[in-house]
């Protein structure tokens, strides 16, 4: 990487405490059969458990998305950390559902705190003229530490002791060693403002946008549908389905569709997103097939290619979604624009898993798991379609 060495380490830096972050969020997905065996409770809780999660970081996301803005990077980073903090230790006490609920709740506030606020830092590390090498770093390690949770945990619970603590226990030494690490780095805000000056920011999307965030979005909801039914029930369907019980090989199969995310993400800024966008709904729903064609004949091997593909895509389509709102959107529309995007993609990750357990119950995991594939299929083909008669602007 050319320019300023120690722009780049704090980059680098900067990007190491969000992924340690984001490890933590994704840390209980390849656990949660085991949390069913302990606690005793339905496919439909672990949705639910899950889910928290995604409500906390829509609510941070529209009543404190801006704040570092105004107070600094640091306080919001250090806060986020501080959630972190907490919520291991919830999982470590877990002595019944609401520990969960509340584990999953407090990672929520933390993922909200961080998702601005560290890709801003990280950008904002970066020598003059680094801006899209520090863009791409900002969200692989977005998308790698969200990998990095399950395969952490899986092998952790599948070959060492205690898998229902030791991944919490590494985790918040993780979190010890970046708040160290985060205390060292400098500030990028200047000036700051004192915290009462914080307003929430209302999402919003101006009438010359519309036709280019409503594919966009659209696209976006299916991705993260598409990890969040990978993350909460993948787990159970490789036991039930398949019989697969490794909790290393589950753990996998879900962290591959995150590390396929980025490397769409990349092909995204190569590609532009006049074409990135149509080819990540391609991409979607080729990965929705073939988990149909899992869950229809309990195939491994198509749950991995799923995975692949399907993250892929997510990653094309995402990264294109937001080029193309940012560059229609007005520069003083830009933040609410975005955060209305990631409103909807983490609306995305939240309502259709909660409807995949609900529907477990009458038609058991296969039934609810091909009813969610058709749904989101027909979704991402409107946006398709759409996209093919009305690509976005080249200018984007």
């Amino acid at each position: 990487m050319a320019g300023d060495p120690r722009g780049w380490r704090v980059c680098l830096l900067g990007g190491a405490v969000f992924a340690v972050c984001m490890t933590g969020t994704t840390l209980p997905t390849p656990l949660y059969p085991l949390y069913q065996q302990k606690f005793g409770f339905s496919e439909l809780t672990v949705t639910v458990v899950y889910a928290v999660y995604a409500f906390a970081v829509i609510g941070v996301l529209l009543l404190a998305g801006n704040a570092s803005d105004a107070v600094g990077r640091r306080p919001v980073l250090l806060w986020g950390l501080g959630y972190a903090a907490a919520s291991a230790v919830c999982f470590l006490c877990a002595t019944g559902l609401v520990w969960l609920y509340a584990g999953r709740l407090l990672s929520g506030l933390s993922a909200g705190l961080f998702t601005g606020a560290a890709t801003a830092y990280v950008m904002e590390s970066a020598p003059r003229g680094g801006e899209a090498r520090a863009t791409f770093v900002a969200t692989a390690v977005n998308m790698g530490g969200l990998g990095c949770g399950p395969l952490l945990a899986g092998l952790l619970a599948e070959y060492a002791p205690r898998p229902l603590y030791l991944p919490f226990a590494v985790h918040l030494a993780l979190v010890a060693g970046s708040v160290a690490v985060l205390l060292w780095l400098p500030e990028t805000v200047r000036p700051r403002r004192p915290p009462h000056t914080v307003r929430p920011q209302r999402p919003g999307v101006p009438p010359q946008v519309r036709p280019v965030f409503g594919p966009a979005a659209t696209a976006s909801f299916v991705g993260f549908a598409l990890f969040g039914v990978f993350t909460s029930v993948s787990p159970a369907f490789l036991a039930e389905s398949l019989h697969i019980t490794d909790h290393a090989v589950s753990g996998l199969v879900v962290a591959l569709a995150f590390f396929s995310s980025t490397g769409g993400q990349l092909a995204a800024g190569r590609a532009g997103p006049v074409r990135s966008l149509p080819l990540g709904c391609a991409g979607l729903l080729t990965g929705l097939a073939l988990l149909a064609a899992a869950l229809r004949w309990d195939q491994p091997a198509l749950v991995v290619l799923s995975a692949i593909i399907g993250g892929f895509g997510q990653g094309l389509a995402f990264r294109g979604a937001l080029t193309a709102v940012g560059g229609v959107s007005p520069a003083d529309r830009r933040a609410a624009v975005i955060s209305s995007l990631f409103v909807v993609a983490y609306t995305g990750i939240s309502v259709p898993v909660i409807g995949v357990g609900l529907l477990t119950g009458p038609m058991g995991l296969e039934g609810a798991g091909l009813v969610f594939i058709a749904c989101m299929g027909a979704l991402v083909v409107a946006a398709a379609g759409y996209l093919l008669r009305r690509p976005v602007p080249a200018g984007t």
